[in-house]
C-alpha cells in the first residue's frame, strides 16, 4: 500500500462524506474549510504506519478526531447546531460504509468468494475485504448517491404530505370524498364569475359521466362534449361549465368543469366550507402514486 494512494483515496472519502454531511444539514460551507477536514483525516490515517503510535486508533480518539473534522469544516455556532451536525456526519459514515460492504458482497459470483474472505482463529471470526482504489471510490459514490436519492424523495414525500387535506364534493345527491393537495401555484380561475377552480382526477366521476366522455377529456377535446349535448342529454347538464387554460407547451385549452353544491375542506381538524367553486376535471393521475386527486385552490383554504 503506497502512503500517497492512501492519502488521496481518504481525502477523496472524507471530502464527500463532509460535502454530503452539508447537503443533508442545507450548511454552505467555504471549500477550503472541507478541504482542510478532509487532509486532517487522511493525515490521521497514515498514522497507522507507525506502530508507536497505535494509541491513536482507540475509539476515544476516533470520536474526537471526527469532532475535530466537523469542527474545521462547519464551525462552531451552538452547541445544538454542531451536535446534529456530528450526528448527521456520522449517519453519512454508516450508510456509505454499509453500501459498500453491499455491494462488494452482492458482486461475488458463488459462496467460494464469500468463504475465501472468511476465517476463523481461535474460535473467532475474521471477514476480510480486498478492492482496488477504484472500486472503493466508485462504491462510495454509488451509496452516497443511493442515500441521497432516498433522502431528497422522503423529504418531497413529507413535503405534499403537509399540503394534503380531505376533500368531499357535492353535487346533489352524490357525495364523494378524496385527498387533496393544497398548491399555492394553482390560480386557475372562471374568466367570466372568477369562481376558483379545483383540479380533480375525472375518474373520480367516471361512474357518474356518460361511457364516451372519458377518452375526450383525456384528449382535451371538452368543447364538443357542450356541442353535442343536445343529442346525449346529462343529468348534471345545467352544471357544465368549461374553462379556458393554458397547458404547458399546448397553448390555449379548454377544460370541462361542474358546479357542487358544497365542497368541505378537512386539514388538520381545521375545517374550510365553500360553494363558490368549480371543479375541473383532468384526465390523467395528479400524482403518479396515488397520494391524491385533487389540487386544492389555496383561496379555498383562506380564513
Amino acid at each position: 500500500m503506497y502512503v500517497d494512494i492512501m492519502f488521496l483515496r481518504e481525502l477523496l472519502v472524507d471530502g464527500a462524506i463532509l460535502l454530503t454531511t452539508a447537503w443533508v444539514r442545507h450548511l454552505k460551507p467555504r471549500h477550503w474549510r472541507i478541504l482542510l477536514a478532509a487532509a486532517v483525516g487522511g493525515c490521521y490515517v497514515i498514522l497507522m504506519f507507525y506502530p508507536q503510535l497505535s494509541f491513536m486508533f482507540t475509539l476515544g480518539v476516533k470520536v474526537a478526531m471526527s469532532l475535530v473534522m466537523v469542527w474545521i469544516a462547519f464551525g462552531f455556532a451552538t452547541v445544538q447546531h454542531y451536535l446534529r451536525t456530528v450526528a448527521a456526519f456520522y449517519a453519512v459514515n454508516f450508510i456509505a460504509a454499509g453500501a459498500i460492504l453491499g455491494i462488494y458482497y452482492l458482486l461475488m459470483q458463488g459462496s467460494g468468494e464469500v468463504w475465501r474472505t472468511i476465517t476463523f482463529v481461535s474460535g473467532s471470526m475474521h471477514v476480510e475485504l480486498k478492492m482496488g482504489l477504484f472500486y472503493f471510490i466508485a462504491a462510495f459514490c454509488i451509496g452516497l448517491y443511493i442515500y441521497r436519492t432516498v433522502l431528497t424523495q422522503k423529504r418531497e414525500r413529507e413535503l405534499v404530505h403537509t399540503h394534503l387535506a380531505a376533500v368531499t364534493i357535492t353535487i346533489g345527491e352524490r357525495t364523494e370524498t378524496c385527498v387533496g393537495l393544497i398548491d399555492t401555484g394553482n390560480q386557475l380561475y372562471d374568466p367570466l364569475t372568477r369562481t376558483p377552480v379545483m383540479v380533480m382526477e375525472a375518474s373520480v366521476w367516471e361512474a357518474d359521466l356518460p361511457p364516451a366522455w372519458m377518452n375526450s377529456i383525456r384528449s382535451s377535446h371538452v368543447d364538443r362534449l357542450v356541442a353535442g349535448m343536445d343529442s346525449q342529454p346529462f343529468v348534471w347538464q345545467d352544471r357544465l361549465r368549461l374553462v379556458p387554460y393554458r397547458g404547458v407547451n399546448r397553448g390555449s385549452q379548454f377544460m370541462l368543469a361542474l358546479k357542487p353544491d358544497h365542497v368541505e375542506v378537512n386539514r388538520e381538524g381545521q375545517v374550510f366550507e365553500t360553494s363558490k367553486v368549480l371543479i375541473g376535471l383532468d384526465g390523467g393521475k395528479l400524482a403518479s402514486d396515488g397520494a391524491y386527486q385533487a389540487i386544492i385552490h389555496p383561496s379555498m383554504v383562506r380564513e
